[in-house]
């Protein structure tokens, strides 16, 4: 057993049932969960068909919200990426999900390579990408500082291995390259509200529940540093959706609006948004 102060009791909404607790690492400012599933026993909590990030369905309401959001949100994020001086404009999306992201790069003239350990998303993804996605074991084929920007989009906090991953992306950055990292923020207004129901915790998928403290240590050690943090404010309104159905058994739309709402009210001031998009710079050092 760790001896990390506990934080939280939470349970796997999706999946199993089952319950987890999470562990604060005061060093870090980071929340983990215990335990941590790992290897086989770690994919099987993904094992479920309303894992909405592998697929493309629109079945119900918050399926509807989250692909609606996803458009909006493709636009913002080339836009993000488009702003950084690069000529040769080569894209490395880690857990690409269904390729939508690396479908509106290549449009956008990216050269892009995805990667998706899921078989159904990574399939769907190829159909879009002209087959530019690939298993995770295809990270050991990548050369060295060979990319522009490397995105992960609510894709850290999945990752077994934080040493090891970090390490790599600074291996794969070229000099003065661009990391992109969006991960939900346990500090929020929303957060705090739901508590053991905040649907970002996402336990045991989740692995890892990151601060602004924690994103800017754990990159500084790499070398890499955090040169910016932006809000992902329908984050709030769409975790509140589903917090709402873990806390009261249906979305309850018009509370769960309400709760979003006043989230991203307070972050104008507390500047702790449901989740943040942060930008890290590859230092040549």
């Amino acid at each position: 057993m760790s001896n990390k102060p506990k934080h939280l009791i939470v349970k796997d909404h999706s999946v199993s049932g089952e319950e987890f607790q999470l562990l604060h690492n005061k060093e870090l400012d980071m929340l983990e969960t215990y335990p941590h599933p790992e290897g086989e026993k770690l994919s099987d909590y993904y094992k479920s068909e309303d894992y909405i990030s592998h697929t493309d369905t629109k079945r119900n309401l918050l399926e509807y919200v989250y692909h609606t959001v996803r458009e909006i949100s493709l636009k913002r994020k080339l836009k993000l990426i488009n702003s950084f001086s690069s000529e040769t404009k080569n894209l490395l999306d880690i857990g690409c999900g269904t390729g939508d992201f690396l479908q509106t790069a290549l449009k956008a003239n990216w050269n892009i390579i995805g990667i998706e350990p899921n078989e159904k998303a990574r399939q769907i993804a190829n159909s879009k990408t002209s087959n530019s996605v690939f298993e995770i074991e295809y990270l050991s084929k990548l050369q060295a500082q060979s990319f522009d920007v490397i995105t992960l989009w609510h894709v850290l906090e999945h990752l077994p291995n934080l040493e090891m991953h970090t390490a790599l992306f600074k291996h794969l950055l070229k000099p003065n390259g661009t990391l992109v990292i969006a991960v939900p923020n346990f500090k929020s207004y929303d957060a705090k509200y739901y508590k053991n129901y905040w649907a970002a915790y996402d336990a045991p998928r989740h692995l890892w529940h990151f601060s602004k403290t924690s994103i800017s240590e754990l990159f500084k050690k790499k070398n890499l540093k955090l040169v910016s943090v932006l809000p992902m404010k329908f984050d709030a309104y769409y975790v509140s959706l589903l917090s709402e159905k873990y806390k009261s058994g249906f979305m309850n739309p018009i509370k769960a609006f309400w709760i979003g709402f006043r989230s991203n009210q307070r972050a104008k001031r507390s500047k702790e948004y449901s989740s943040h998009i942060y930008v890290l710079r590859n230092d040549n050092t």
